[in-house]
């Protein structure tokens, strides 16, 4: 009789020890799937973060673009209808400026922003006695090696 209760305390020992490592093993798998949910949930965000960045920075250097192609325009025949695209223009320049600003480091903004007045001044003939690209080079170029730099 104490054979038989021995093999039923082994066996009852064996099944507790099964059961505790099968519960061990499910408790570590929980942790590492919440892991690896918690970095993909934080790999997701950091690319819509970047991709929002990079749409942003798309839609300044698109605006910037029509700025320059409006000061060339009031340099040919400036129109009642110039002066409306003018306005729109900068007032959307202004705001992308912001844009930079919010989503981006200071050392971009600050390029943007002068980028923003060099446009500025060119639209409204502040700089009528310099070329228009070479008021716009520098400035231009600043912002796009700051771009590249806060991107990399």
């Amino acid at each position: 009789m104490a054979a038989d209760v021995l093999v039923s305390v082994a066996s009852l020992a064996g099944v507790g020890l099964g059961g505790g490592l099968s519960y061990l093993a499910q408790i570590t798998s929980l942790r590492h799937a919440g892991r690896t949910e918690q970095w993909r949930a934080t790999a997701q965000t950091a690319e819509a973060r970047r991709a929002e960045r990079l749409e942003e920075l798309r839609r300044f250097i698109q605006v910037t673009q029509q700025g320059e192609r409006t000061a060339e325009e009031r340099r040919a025949t400036p129109t009642p209808e110039w002066l409306a695209d003018a306005r729109d223009v900068m007032d959307e320049l202004w705001v992308r400026e912001r844009m930079i600003h919010v989503l981006f480091g200071a050392s971009l903004h600050e390029r943007a922003r002068a980028y923003v007045v060099a446009i500025n001044d060119i639209l409204w003939e502040e700089q009528a006695d310099e070329p228009i690209w070479d008021h716009l080079q520098g400035p231009k170029v600043a912002f796009l090696d700051a771009a590249r730099a806060e991107l990399a």
